[in-house]
């Protein structure tokens, strides 16, 4: 389960909220049947915690991805989610040769401002002897996971891709004793040249391009639950650097990734202009619930900007003092793919998800609207908050899935009394395998017909000022988390992956956990 504080692991302690990104990524996440049921119909304890801990911040859950005790969550600052589009999600068993999820990968894609990026959570096979299993492995996850598109899209497709989770490597050679006197000492150089997945990226092909940065902790496994002392049972497992994050960038026809490697950071860069600079790499031995230590690195993404413009722009005025104000107007470009189930939700700022609002109105096109640029929708009474409060407007596609436009926070101050229900009546949020669940309490989060109230509604003043997001900082940070859990029950995360499909304005993105408060430039 997961810590009582997990402030220190997402680097908010550090960081205060100015990371763009977050990919986490666990495994061994408890999936006994009865755990599992109850995940179904309520949001899984750390989809909860991490929602709780980052939503005040300005953080969205974008997508998630669970099987059995792997789970993926990709978050991101609310005023990006215009520019990440094309998400999917992908999940591949590879237990009891491929019909159990106790080891396998789940993975998320999508492109960010016009770039495509895929993250990939893998739990590979245990155990000393089973090196050549692990690698056999990962390329059948490579092979199963295609992504529609154009044409068939598989992970290595992608501008860059994250691959990071309990990998499972071992150091091969040396005696128990000889390793733990190497950790003991700092010495880890000789443990390095013994390491399982080191030694494969000399002959294994599909590892080609993969980079790692410097090892400079100790083994993230195994450790005695609840101490810092490695493994005293009678297994007296090994210790082994089992939890690990690796990037790649996808090679050029003119030339490959060049990588160079300083005190600071390691550098990779294609000659597209695409850049992956890692800040830093590290583990979390405060963390003591599982037989694991959670991993973590941050990443600046730096390209050239493609698409910064949102597919809709909302403008919506700077205050709702009266009913009457509770107007919006939205442009769509051209290509954009309009449904008549597209609507427009009224967001608390430090909404968790898509289905987090506090109201809504469909997006209708109305007959007299065919040749209008702007349209325009009013909200109810009974779509508003009773208090006031900070707000955004966000328009969610129903055929792309996801929010493609908002604005910046405006204010509703209403002349009303009562309790404040401007929160959200329905956050519970559900991951299950293969699919994403979003349950509801009391009031649906989808939009259904009997609550649609969508009339035109002429403008109340001279002028309106844009709320819209057109673009985002041209650094955003990622930030990647890797924890693994305890055999019993505990859970691992680890960096994850983000896919990123090929729309939107590029921009840097910068993926870790933890923030070092003496980095600089890794991100806006």
């Amino acid at each position: 389960t997961p810590p009582d504080d997990i402030t220190s692991l997402l680097g908010l302690n550090v960081g205060d909220g100015n990371t763009d990104m977050y990919i986490i990524g666990l495994q061994e996440v408890n999936s006994m049947i009865n755990k599992r049921l109850k995940d179904v119909l309520f949001t899984d304890q750390w989809s909860e915690v991490c929602m709780e801990r980052l939503s005040p911040f300005g953080y969205v859950l974008v997508t998630s991805q669970r099987m059995q005790g792997l789970l993926l969550l990709v978050f991101a600052k609310y005023f990006h989610l215009p520019f990440l589009r094309g998400v999917q999600t992908e999940t591949t068993r590879t237990g009891l040769g491929g019909y159990w999820g106790n080891k396998g990968g789940v993975s998320a894609r999508m492109s960010a401002f016009g770039h495509t990026i895929c993250f990939l959570n893998c739990h590979l096979p245990a155990h000393m002897e089973n090196s050549e299993q692990r690698m056999e492995d990962f390329e059948s996850i490579l092979q199963q996971q295609q992504f529609e598109g154009q044409a068939a899209i598989g992970v290595l497709d992608h501008d860059v891709v994250f691959w990071f989770g309990d990998l499972n490597f071992r150091i091969d050679d040396l005696d128990m004793q000889v390793v733990k006197s190497a950790i003991d000492n700092n010495k880890f150089s000789m443990l390095l040249e013994k390491d399982q997945l080191n030694m494969a990226k000399d002959s294994e092909t599909v590892l080609e391009g993969f980079q790692e940065g410097p090892l400079k902790f100790p083994p993230t496994y195994k450790f005695d639950v609840g101490t810092d002392t490695y493994d005293t049972s009678g297994k007296k497992r090994k210790p082994a650097w089992t939890d690990r994050i690796l990037w790649r960038l996808r090679a050029t026809a003119t030339a490959g990734a060049a990588v160079s490697t300083g005190k600071r950071c390691s550098i990779s860069a294609l000659t597209s202009g695409t850049k992956v600079t890692q800040h830093y790499y590290r583990s979390h031995m405060e963390y003591t619930v599982s037989d694991h230590k959670p991993v973590s690195s941050i990443f600046t993404l730096q390209f050239p900007y493609k698409v910064d413009i949102p597919l809709v722009t909302i403008i919506v005025e700077d205050e709702w003092n009266s009913i009457a104000d509770a107007t919006a107007k939205f442009k769509l470009v051209p290509s954009y793919p309009r449904s008549s189930w597209d609507w427009i939700g009224l967001y608390k700022v430090g909404f968790k998800h898509h289905k987090d609002y506090v109201g809504y109105v469909w997006a209708k096109q109305e007959e007299a609207d065919f040749n209008r640029q702007e349209q325009q929708v009013t909200f109810t009474e009974e779509e508003l908050p009773k208090g006031s409060g900070d707000f955004i407007l966000g328009y969610y596609s129903n055929n792309m899935s996801t929010i493609v436009g908002v604005t910046e926070p405006f204010q509703i101050q209403l002349p009303t009394s009562g309790p404040d229900t401007s929160s959200s009546d329905s956050s519970d949020f559900s991951s299950e395998d293969d699919s994403t669940v979003v349950l509801m309490k009391t009031r649906s989060r989808s939009p259904s017909p009997r609550k649609a109230k969508h009339r035109s509604h002429r403008s109340h003043r001279s002028h309106s000022h844009s709320r819209s997001r057109s673009g985002s900082p041209a650094q955003a940070k990622m930030k990647m988390l890797n924890v693994t859990a305890s055999p019993s029950s505990t859970t691992t995360a680890e960096s994850e992956s983000t896919r990123l499909p090929a729309e939107g304005s590029s921009s840097q993105v910068s993926a870790s956990v933890v923030k070092e408060k003496d980095i600089e430039g890794s991100g806006v």
